[in-house]
């Protein structure tokens, strides 16, 4: 049963980053506070869809999000910061979000000035914090709706299903070798190729990600990466976020060729987890060599 103090308010989702939020509104004994929690955000692997999984993480929050807990929260993060003494620039951005502990933040007028501001938020989310994101407030300053940013005073949780895996230098140089330097949706050898998951890491949960030791095999290389150019690697990201919220597989070259199933998720194949890889298996960005030889050979079979 939700705490009679807590008020939800709206459901809402950040469509750019496959988040889902509650805005709440929560009743202490002197202040009330208004926020946003998420309830789908991967990078801190919370994926909330049951009602009665939603209730229990609301309710176990609740004291954590009281504005009298605030400066003890902020002073357990100090010791962190003391290991990140590289970090000076994400450093001034946890400060501006810190000084407005549980609060909106305006991108636009209110952040340090930085071209590449996503990249400083992105650092901290890697970092375990939770940071909410309204993508439509208006910003009286900027007489504007501007995406605003809250840094909630919550449990940092790193390598817990935040979807991300890590290389060495010296491995990912390995993983272009055994791969020849070809970047597979172009199929031509080109020196700005960069290792590709080949299983989406927006379909991964805390069970999925693995270690990459510098002694993997050729064959679990192969079976795992594919090269693509920085730009296709963000293409093909924005293709599998699309599969993920909607059902529908994606095309290279408008072509709606599948060698394993159709245009459409199977809807017996989980959405996340090991399992969900079984249903990237036929889509073109999944294996786009396999892609192109199950096109050519189907091709040949016309002629």
């Amino acid at each position: 049963m939700l705490n009679d103090n807590i008020n939800i308010l709206r459901k809402r989702t950040h469509q750019k980053a496959s988040e889902t939020y509650l805005d709440v509104k929560c009743k202490y004994k002197e202040v009330e506070w208004n926020g946003s929690i998420p309830i789908e955000y991967r990078r801190t692997g919370l994926f909330l869809s049951e009602d009665k999984d939603i209730v229990d993480y609301l309710n176990s929050i609740y004291e954590k999000l009281n504005p009298k807990n605030y400066e003890k929260w902020k002073e357990c993060q100090k010791e962190f910061w003391l290991t990140k003494k590289r970090a000076n620039v994400t450093k001034t951005f946890y400060d501006c979000l810190e000084g407005k502990l549980a609060k909106w933040v305006c991108v636009n007028c209110e952040l340090p000035k930085n071209l590449n501001w996503a990249r400083r938020i992105q650092d901290l989310k890697e970092f375990g914090y939770t940071i909410s994101t309204d993508t439509k407030r208006f910003c009286k300053n900027c007489e504007a709706h501007i995406s605003h940013l809250m840094l909630l005073p919550l449990e940092r949780k790193v390598g817990n299903g935040n979807g991300y895996e890590t290389w060495t230098p010296q491995l990912r140089k390995r993983i272009i070798k055994i791969l020849k330097e070809i970047d597979v949706y172009e199929n031509v050898k080109t020196p700005h190729c960069i290792p590709d998951h080949k299983f989406s890491e927006i379909r991964w949960d805390e069970n999925t990600k693995a270690e990459n030791p510098d002694d993997m095999s050729d064959e679990e290389i192969q079976q795992k990466f594919q090269l693509l150019t920085n730009q296709r690697n963000q293409q093909k990201r924005e293709m599998c976020r699309k599969c993920y919220q909607t059902g529908k597989r994606g095309v290279i070259f408008g072509i709606p060729f599948y060698y394993w199933g159709d245009e459409n998720w199977d809807a017996k194949i989980p959405k996340r987890g090991k399992e969900a890889e079984k249903g990237c298996i036929g889509c073109p960005w999944y294996d786009i060599k396999r892609w192109r030889d199950e096109l050519i050979k189907k091709l040949e079979e016309k002629i």
